[in-house]
């Protein structure tokens, strides 16, 4: 992983203090913290107890973390760690036997940087996407929303003609990829951006 300036900057702002910086922090990793979670299928109020565990280490720990890049990972292998304390006091009331091994040991590294990685990537999303104009956002948001609107609607809300919200979309989503905050994660080889068009095509 890479020193990220955004991350570094809200980690010495946070061990100084700043409630804003610790704010942006919890928000930027806790769907880091989520995913682990789901991935050992935990209870919405386990779910919930890890997180506070979480979240108060790293509050005790903060200001002994020397180099921000490791954040993630120390938050990674806190949560796994905290699921497994979870689940292993799930089972000591029903005196059963030693949990198997998959919940004595912890993920592969290949899991858990795979998971940082999205964690980095959705964050950097998330901030580059608060850069861009609001006429972009409100585009972008019809079009990646679930299910998409139609050019139809599109045109009609936005006041554009149906033939101009391609282009717009392009230009919208080059400067998406121009972002200060998403072009250092975005590898030119392998990661795309990808923006559903209405009917379930994807451009590249």
């Amino acid at each position: 992983m890479r020193d990220d300036p955004q991350v570094v900057a809200l980690v010495a702002r946070a061990a100084a203090g700043d409630q804003g910086a610790w704010n942006d922090l919890v928000e930027r990793y806790a769907p880091l913290v989520w995913a682990i979670c789901n991935r050992h299928r935990l209870s919405s109020h386990d779910v919930e107890d890890v997180g506070q565990t979480v979240w108060l280490r790293l509050v005790e720990q903060l200001g002994n973390l020397r180099e921000p890049v490791a954040l993630p990972g120390w938050i990674a292998t806190t949560t796994q760690r905290e699921c497994l304390r979870v689940l292993r006091a799930a089972r000591r009331p029903q005196h059963a036997v030693a949990a198997p091994d998959d919940l004595e040991s912890l993920a592969s590294p290949e899991v858990i940087e795979q998971e940082i990685i999205t964690a980095e990537m959705n964050a950097a999303l998330r901030a580059a996407f608060a850069e861009l104009p609001a006429r972009c956002r409100q585009l972008l948001s019809m079009l990646i929303s679930d299910p998409p609107h139609s050019y139809s609607e599109i045109s009609t809300v936005l006041q554009v003609p149906i033939g101009s919200i391609g282009p717009e979309r392009g230009r919208c989503v080059q400067r998406l990829r121009r972002s200060f905050s998403l072009s250092a994660l975005i590898d030119n080889e392998g990661d795309h951006i990808h923006m559903k068009r209405p009917g379930g095509e994807r451009d590249a």
